[in-house]
């Protein structure tokens, strides 16, 4: 069957934006056809430098007849409305016929649509795709008003071998293309798929992203292998440099001595942010090597030596700069930075950074306490954690805050503890991020992060819908991974009202402490859920066991559900659960109907099934608290458990709705000791299913 290829020629397009762009592009087409009633075989779509591709292959020559039916007005309705309906369908009365409702008779017609040529729609189609596609940033050029990217230069769409003819941005469709911008400059003719792709390699063209990639990949390997070496690695930088080039191949640099003095980071991000390179490291101890990678997109006749040596003349100034700013950062220390922070402003209702380490380093001695790390190493690197900031370093590659910091308190001769205290107050960064590693670290790390969250949320800045522009979300799963995976015992609501009085000396404004500090609480429970999930915990679970406890301690919420979910998914906890739901059931009625509340001890226990579930509520309410203040959550739930047969026992024999109004009342309250008992262990009124 007959098959489509379009190609979009343009100015270089931005490397992050070509994949998407072809996928983007393939989207809209293959609306175009569905909504036209094309159907098509396969479809495939490229993004590179500088084309977009689309082929789909499959495509019928003509589109099929088509009969619509469009619904008109009820047998009836008066003239004129039948008479619109009639002229808009093109039909007559006759033509129509009726259908029945459940509100009456109504008329249809039905419309035959001829099919067009396939060449005629994609005419249509495909200048309305090209117009709708969307780009994060787009221009125009000359006079015309057509945004794209990047200037287009030719737009290349054929069908059946033919060209599909349109006009768009003052360019007329053709059946010519261009290979490489330097090997193969020249346009040639192009009438199908194959043809195009077996051409464009003949000029130098790898229309494939995944296909460049992977030579960039395989090349740099192989040619670090031969020097003992390896890419450092780096998936975006790969899926970038495969979208700078057409025609990919790797080159080895060298950097020159005088610059491998700087740390590895450094030296990393100069090469990638400023330059695309990959560094090397030494395959044996992983020490970045005094090489680099570069991916050219030409074939050297001299095997690439003036590419490389014009590269390594490129990187010079780079690593020059660089290393300026590493001696000239290291001049002063951190501690003498601090007054610099004050001109660092962190949030307009919530002061400077100098306001907010002062914070920092209150909250990390007092989480320092509670877990058992040495206040003194983390009220130092509290301190100094945000001197980095203000450094030449941090400011040319803001990626490094924290990693410098470690770098300058070492050189400070501050100890290892406080300097790798800097370095990792900031993990975890997100989901895959390593911990903070020691005791001071964390305190210094959940000092950070609780003082974001906490200062945050009483400037009102609390993330809504996907909305999370300082990342509150992800500082405090961070929070929950911390004290959870190093099972910390930190009740979290004292340091947080504790906090919130520090922001209150500091004279910002909050409209109610206990209100701010309900959300933040609130906000924790939630990201605990999210970070529960792997662990295949429900979130009905968490909320029944905080619903009620309101505990704070996340260790200590985590085991009172892990017990309640083993207990659910034994035979006594399900039948507990069923026995629960009726007694509240019932007692949420009668006290409803009656406009009273049925707490209480009961008064009068007749049946033998009344006194023997009034005394297993006693014992089970003892030992369940006794269980509780010991943190024995199993066994609270034990004691829980052993409510089951005596309260199936009541339900089976016990009409707690007898005509005795004193007994009844007896009765609710016995229902309502049920209810209470259970909630010593969790809400189960929150438990789904």
């Amino acid at each position: 069957m007959p098959d489509l290829l379009l190609e979009l020629f343009s100015e270089e397009i931005p490397a992050r934006m070509q994949v998407r762009a072809a996928k983007e592009l393939e989207r809209l087409i293959v609306g175009g056809l569905s909504d036209r009633g094309l159907l098509f075989e396969s479809i495939r779509s490229f993004g590179g430098p500088r084309r977009l591709t689309i082929a789909i292959g499959g495509l019928p020559g003509q589109q099929s007849d088509r009969v619509e039916e469009k619904k008109g007005p009820r047998v009836g309705a008066p003239e004129k409305a039948i008479q619109g309906f009639l002229k808009s369908a093109g039909v007559a009365l006759q033509q129509c016929e009726t259908r029945s409702d459940e509100k009456g008779k109504f008329y249809v017609a039905s419309i035959t649509r001829k099919g067009r040529p396939t060449t005629e729609v994609l005419a249509e189609l495909i200048p309305e795709a090209i117009t709708k596609l969307p780009w994060p940033k787009s221009m125009r050029w000359g006079s015309g008003t057509f945004r794209w990217v990047r200037p287009l230069h030719s737009i290349l769409a054929t069908f059946e071998g033919e060209v599909v003819s349109f006009e768009i941005a003052g360019l007329r469709s053709g059946n010519t293309t261009r290979g490489h911008r330097f090997h193969a400059p020249d346009p040639f003719e192009v009438r199908h798929f194959d043809d195009y792709e077996k051409k464009l390699r003949k000029a130098f063209v790898i229309i494939d992203h995944a296909e460049r990639r992977e030579i960039i990949v395989n090349d740099a390997r192989q040619k670090a292998f031969a020097l003992g070496m390896e890419p450092v690695g780096d998936e975006a930088l790969f899926d970038e440099v495969a979208g700078l080039v057409e025609w990919p191949s790797v080159l080895i640099g060298t950097i020159a001595s005088e610059f491998m003095e700087l740390p590895a980071e450094i030296l990393q991000l100069s090469m990638r942010t400023h330059q695309k390179y990959l560094p090397l490291r030494h395959m044996g101890d992983g020490r970045l090597a005094d090489r680099f990678a570069v991916v050219t997109n030409m074939v050297a006749a001299d095997g690439g030596k003036e590419i490389v040596r014009g590269n390594e003349r490129v990187l010079r100034p780079r690593l020059s700069d660089a290393k300026f700013f590493w001696e000239h950062d290291r001049k002063r220390s951190l501690e003498s930075r601090l007054p610099l922070l004050k001109q660092v402003v962190f949030h307009a209702r919530l002061g400077s950074q100098f306001d907010r380490v002062r914070r920092i380093v209150a909250l990390s001695g007092e989480i320092a306490r509670r877990i058992g790390a040495d206040v003194g190493p983390a009220e130092r690197a509290a301190l100094l954690c945000k001197s980095d900031l203000t450094t030449d370093v941090v400011g040319e590659f803001p990626e490094l805050q924290g990693v410098m910091g470690r770098y300058y308190a070492l050189h400070d001769g501050e100890g290892e503890e406080v300097a790798t205290a800097i370095f990792e107050h900031y993990k975890p960064a997100g989901a895959a991020d390593r911990l903070p590693s020691k005791p001071v670290s964390m305190a210094v790390a959940l000092a950070d992060k609780l003082d974001l969250l906490t200062g945050l949320f009483a400037a009102g800045e609390k993330p809504s819908g996907s909305g999370d522009p300082y990342a509150l979300r992800r500082a405090a799963l961070g929070v929950v991974r911390i004290v959870l995976e190093n099972r910390l015992r930190l009740p979290l609501a004292p340091l947080v009202r504790e906090h919130l009085a520090r922001f209150s000396a500091d004279n910002v404004q909050i409209a109610s402490s206990e209100t701010v500090a309900g959300e933040i609480l609130s906000f924790f429970v939630e990201r605990l859920e999210v970070a529960l999930r792997d662990r295949g915990m429900r979130h009905d679970l968490i909320m029944a066991v905080f619903a009620l406890s309101g505990e704070d301690d996340l260790v200590l919420l985590v085991d009172r559900v892990e017990a309640l979910k083993a207990f659910l998914a034994s035979d006594d906890g399900a039948n507990l659960l069923t026995g629960y739901r009726r007694a509240a059931n019932i007692l949420r009625i009668e006290e409803k109907k009656d406009k009273a509340s049925y707490r209480g001890i009961p008064e009068s226990l007749q049946q033998e099934e009344e006194r023997e579930l009034h005394a297993a509520l006693i014992h089970a309410k003892v030992d369940a608290a006794k269980a509780l203040t010991r943190e024995d959550f199993a066994r609270a739930m034990s004691a829980c458990a052993r409510l089951r047969a005596p309260v199936d026992r009541f339900f089976d024999r016990v009409t707690v709705n007898t005509s005795d109004a004193a007994l009844r009342v007896s009765r609710l309250k016995l229902l309502s000791q049920i209810v209470e008992t259970a909630h010593q262990v969790a809400d189960f009124s929150k438990i789904e299913g």
